[in-house]
C-alpha cells in the first residue's frame, strides 16, 4: 500500500458529466500530477479516498471490464 496525502485545500472537486441522479448520489473526483482523490459529494467535508495515478488507472480499467461488483468478490 502506498501512502497518499490529502487532497490540497484548493482542490478543484468534479462530478461525472453523466450524473444525472437528482438526489445527488454521486462522487467526485480531483487530482494533481501525481494523485487523484475521490469522495462521497454528500459528505464533501468527509474522508476522500487517495489514489495514486497507477491505482486509478487500475481502478478504471477494472470498471471497464466488469471485474468489480457491489459483493467485494471479484467477478
Amino acid at each position: 500500500m502506498v501512502e497518499v496525502p490529502p487532497p490540497p485545500a484548493t482542490a478543484s472537486w468534479r462530478k461525472s458529466r453523466v450524473s444525472g441522479d437528482p438526489s445527488g448520489n454521486c462522487v467526485e473526483v480531483t487530482g494533481t500530477q501525481g494523485h487523484v482523490w475521490v469522495r462521497d459529494s454528500k459528505d464533501p467535508l468527509g474522508p476522500a479516498l487517495g489514489l495514486t495515478r497507477e491505482g486509478w488507472s487500475a481502478f478504471l480499467v477494472g470498471v471497464q471490464r466488469d471485474e468489480l461488483d457491489r459483493s467485494g468478490v471479484p467477478v
